[in-house]
């Protein structure tokens, strides 16, 4: 025991020199590994923030390239006008001037354009849509633009530029005037171009579009335009002041430098010496149509300090797997301790196990009943389902009545008074005009069989077993059904079904009652609506059809379009519907194996698509 207490103290010091040693191994790998991981990090952290800086590109891209398309073609167009071509032949006529100066004034109205003008071979200005402003181009001289001689040449004209007269930036569209051969004048349109600035506001983001020259002229960074990014050159600053494409604005440079980043990307550093200097990532796309270029900058701060969280997480992480590796070895020698109470823990395992299998048992055995349960309640569910998708069949027939007793009354009065000619007729001898209004007499009542024969079997309970169904048959069938209703509300029933003979698997009766369905609410829709148009389509898409259904209402609100199919859920008054209608017509789609959705026109008004297999790729198979 004396031995042991003495041998204690020679050992704690050896330990302590295990554990220093130990640590400051630890430093050094921890050190290794954040050296490596900095450079990981950050090539990780900038491609993230190129990512996002290229679909930032894409869109402002995609902006410009779209505002300039919307005009590209429209000062030829102009310029063909008879107007414009009668005032460049006399350009001295007061009435002509008058006239094409209110034209012009109205077209750039219309098509959102800035200004629209017309100048003649000298570069004199002849008329112009502002020529009722203080800033009128009228009389003024643009003959040292390039879009002016560009046009006159016989090419297009296109130039961007600060104007001189209403020192407001703008994209000019020039357009030259042929006459017999020969070009007297240029049209010219010039687009507004500070809704698109607006559009870019960011807090961090830096979206600027320099000219050929280098020299930045649209931008969410006002000190910017106007302003180089780094050393303008001479020549480029001489060809700008030679174009006036800034009129008398000053035009600068902005304190900034490129040079390379991680990765082969390309950084700018803006700033003076006086100041912190603020780092970009750059991108930058070329617009060739218009001769610009866009860049991107987006500030690399938040990408540096990700990048030194990462790495500060990861040695977080190292340092937490290496106390975990301690901790493990230490428990390893308590692992032996263990494995007799393990032993006995087993033995007691077991039982408890034998005993959790009993429990199991009897668990598994009181859900296959409550599984028969439902399958027996389900088969109560779909059967009272089937009942009320002909309740509301015969509250649809009971709508129908009032109106059908009017169309049956109308025949019967028709063929009653056919009759009683025929007698007269018959009377005096005239039995081919007597013949005439016999066939008139069939007509009509083969017409009241037809709707007869269209209620019966709209009222009577389906069979559920599914077939191919033409289409164009069960359409026809519903516009029997409907007629009174369309000619009730004033509509009109525009129907495009495609390739003849399209088919689909359903039943017949069933997927009437869902087309009834929704002309019906698409018909509530529109009662109050000018354009009373609804539109049936169905086209094939492989082996579906789709049916779209598209009215000219209102829509239905988005926050409702989730509920519009529950079950006793309208968005009409009360009074004007159980909200049953769709909720069966969903259910009857989904029995068919196909689908029933809704969605909000983009032109206005609501449209319902009815996707169903195509009958003649589908096996047949019951429905119940």
């Amino acid at each position: 025991m004396a031995m042991s207490l003495a041998a204690a103290p020679a050992m704690r010091p050896a330990r302590h020199w295990r554990l220093r040693i130990a640590a400051l191994v630890a430093v050094l790998a921890l050190a290794l590994t954040a050296t490596g991981f900095h450079g990981r990090m950050s090539d990780t952290a900038f491609r993230d923030l190129q990512e996002r800086a290229e679909n930032t590109l894409g869109l402002a891209e995609a902006t410009l390239r779209g505002q300039l398309s919307r005009f590209e073609r429209l000062p030829g167009l102009i310029a063909d006008q008879e107007l414009v071509r009668e005032l460049l032949k006399a350009p001295r006529d007061a009435g002509l001037v008058d006239q094409t100066n209110r034209y012009l004034k109205e077209t750039a109205e219309r098509l959102g354009a800035s200004d629209i003008y017309v100048m003649y071979r000298d570069g004199e200005t002849l008329a112009a849509s502002n020529f009722d402003m203080a800033h009128s181009f009228v009389g003024g001289n643009f003959a040292f633009r390039p879009y002016f001689f560009d046009a006159l040449d016989g090419g297009e004209g296109r130039f961007f530029a600060l104007g001189t007269t209403s020192n407001k930036r703008g994209y000019y569209f020039g357009a030259g005037v042929e006459i017999e051969g020969e070009v007297p004048g240029v049209l010219v349109i010039k687009v507004d171009v500070d809704e698109i600035e607006n559009a870019w506001s960011s807090n961090d983001l830096r979206i600027v579009v320099t000219d050929p020259e280098g020299i930045v002229f649209l931008s969410n960074r006002p000190d910017w335009l106007f302003r180089a990014l780094g050393p303008l050159p001479a020549e480029n600053l001489a060809r700008t002041r030679e174009t006036r494409r800034y009129a008398n604005a000053e035009v600068g440079e902005v304190p900034a430098r490129f040079l390379p980043g991680p990765g082969g990307l390309r950084l700018l550093r803006t700033g003076t010496g006086d100041g912190p200097e603020t780092e970009y990532l750059v991108v930058e796309a070329f617009m060739p149509e218009a001769d610009w270029t866009v860049k991107v900058l987006s500030p690399t701060r938040g990408a540096r300090e990700q990048a030194l969280v990462r790495i500060a997480a990861a040695l977080l992480a190292l340092a937490v797997a290496g106390f975990a590796g301690h901790l493990v070895w230490q428990r390893r020698r308590q692992m032996a301790e263990r494995l007799a109470v393990q032993q006995a823990a087993k033995a007691e395992l077991e039982s408890r196990v034998a005993e959790r299998t009993s429990q199991l048992a009897t668990a598994n055995r009181a859900l296959q009943d409550e599984i028969g349960e439902r399958i027996a309640a389900e088969a109560r569910l779909r059967r009272t389902q089937a009942e009320l998708v002909q309740a509301g069949k015969l509250a649809a027939l009971g709508q129908m009545s009032a109106a059908l007793s009017h169309e049956f009354n109308q025949p019967l009065a028709a063929a009653r008074n056919y009759a009683e000619n025929a007698d007269l007729l018959l009377q005096r001898g005239r039995v081919a005009e007597a013949q005439e209004n016999l066939g008139r007499i069939i007509g009509t009542m083969d017409r009241m069989g037809r709707i007869s024969r269209h209620l019966r079997n709209f009222a009577r309970k389906p069979n559920r077993q599914l077939r191919p169904v033409a289409l164009d048959e069960v359409v026809a069938a519903t516009e029997e059904l409907l007629g009174w209703r369309l000619r009730k509300v004033g509509a009109v029933l525009e129907t495009d079904l495609g390739e003849a003979g399209l088919s689909v698997t359903a039943g017949p009766v069933r997927l009437q009652q869902v087309l009834v369905n929704l002309i019906g609410n698409a018909l509530d829709a529109i009662e109050d609506a000018d354009d009373r148009r609804l539109h049936l389509c169905a086209r094939r898409e492989g082996d579906q059809v789709e049916i779209t259904l598209r009215d000219h209402g209102p829509g239905v609100p988005e926050h409702l379009h989730e509920r519009i199919f529950d079950p006793f859920f309208s968005t009409k008054g009360v009074g004007k519907g159980l909200g049953l209608g769709l909720s069966i017509s969903f259910n009857i789609v989904s029995d068919f194996g196909g689908r029933l959705s809704l969605r909000n026109h983009p032109e206005g008004g609501a449209e319902f698509s009815l996707r169903l297999r195509a009958a003649d790729r589908i096996v047949l198979e019951d429905a119940s």
